[in-house]
């Protein structure tokens, strides 16, 4: 027994303290992991707390009267207060109605024909038409529904107005609303993930690699080659650089053609445009890495900012969840991600079959992510050990 009091009081004793005092003393001065460890965790709780909206609202959305009649106007406005939808303005005919939905300007047209005002002062039912980018099921699903409830809401006013007809004495509503998805129609799920899976992949493998780059030239001694090398400092970047573009495109390519065989992804768009337009989000990408790799000190912290930097990309940027849904800070936000805007690249060339006349936005964005990405890395690496 005194030999077991003995060990325990041993434990206890000084050296074990002064080792403890001796980490928190260390974990004080490494200010930045100290950081990441405590209010990184704590801000991304509040954000993605206050920004995750599972419930689909305010989807945009044009509208088609042909009609001109007080009462196509009125069902555009029931299908607006059922707050799924945001009428954001109206097109002439269907053509501007696809040309709506393709540019990502709306989300989901209505069509009201011309005899939806006869019909319903005739007593008979009227039909309508909802066109929604069905892409992504979650937004599908929650159009499907509202598009019901405002049908089934304008009915009983009507039925309330006092109008009379076969419909209204059969029992039978007098709103047909018919709901139409286009680009998945059978609102599978791997339709929509798959394309995006890609620029998970890309965004986590290409900021990972890179962040480690110049850190782990700093922990082998190998910086100290570089230093005393004839190259400049924007060279140096790009060397570490170009070879991972390379990469990022054997990867993408595997991607696509497993999605196309295992789990029948369409691919509508040309991929030549795809490959095109994935290049400057590529280099974004290597541009957070290289950007990284020039703050933290180690390959632990380099790993560590990688994926923090990998949560807001994935429940901001439309991987998951609609942005519509998100409040307009966190929509902010996710603007400042580069695979936002790769996200709409990919689906809208595999999915809806549309090209760089659509997206040529998002390819200007993506541009400018990966100059100012790099040239930020450039000014900020020096060629010195510190």
């Amino acid at each position: 027994m005194s030999a077991g009091r003995s060990a325990w009081t041993r434990f206890w004793a000084a050296p074990f303290w002064a080792m403890l005092r001796k980490e928190f003393i260390q974990m004080r001065r490494d200010r930045l992991t100290l950081a990441m460890m405590t209010m990184i965790p704590a801000g991304q709780l509040l954000l993605f707390g206050y920004a995750i909206q599972t419930d689909v609202r305010h989807v945009p959305t044009v509208v088609l009267d042909e009609s001109r009649s007080v009462e196509s106007r009125r069902l555009a406005q029931s299908l607006q207060t059922t707050d799924v939808f945001r009428v954001i303005g109206e097109v002439k005919d269907r053509s501007a109605v696809t040309e709506a939905i393709e540019s990502g300007e709306a989300a989901a047209a209505l069509v009201i024909p011309p005899e939806f005002h006869d019909r319903l002062a005739r007593g008979v039912p009227a039909e309508a038409q909802l066109i929604v980018d069905a892409a992504d099921p979650q937004q599908s699903g929650a159009a499907l529904s509202g598009a019901q409830l405002a049908a089934q809401a304008r009915g009983i006013a009507i039925r309330a107005e006092g109008v009379r007809g076969p419909a209204v004495a059969a029992g039978a509503p007098t709103i047909d609303l018919r709901v139409r998805p286009l680009y998945n129609p059978s609102q599978r799920s791997a339709i929509f993930i798959v394309p995006g899976v890609i620029g998970i992949i890309l965004t986590l493998t290409m900021t990972v690699i890179t962040s480690t780059a110049i850190v782990r030239e700093r922990e082998r001694g190998t910086l100290e080659q570089l230093i005393v090398t004839p190259i400049g400092r924007t060279s140096l970047m790009l060397g570490k650089l170009v070879p991972f573009v390379l990469v990022g495109y054997v990867q993408m390519s595997v991607v696509l053609m497993l999605g196309r065989l295992i789990f029948d992804i369409p691919i509508r768009g040309d991929l030549g445009t795809l490959y095109l337009m994935a290049a400057p989000f590529i280099v974004a990408s290597l541009g957070v890495g290289l950007l990284v790799s020039t703050v933290a000190r180690s390959q632990a912290q380099a790993m560590q900012l990688s994926f923090f930097f990998m949560l807001p990309n994935i429940l901001l940027s439309g991987y998951i969840f609609p942005r519509v849904a998100m409040p307009e800070p966190a929509q902010w936000i996710g603007a400042l991600l580069p695979l936002t805007y790769f996200l709409q690249i990919i689906r809208g060339v595999l999915l809806k079959g549309i090209g760089l006349v659509h997206l040529w936005e998002q390819a200007i964005t993506l541009t400018l992510f990966a100059m100012v990405l790099v040239a930020i890395s450039v000014r900020r690496f020096h060629k010195t050990i510190e």
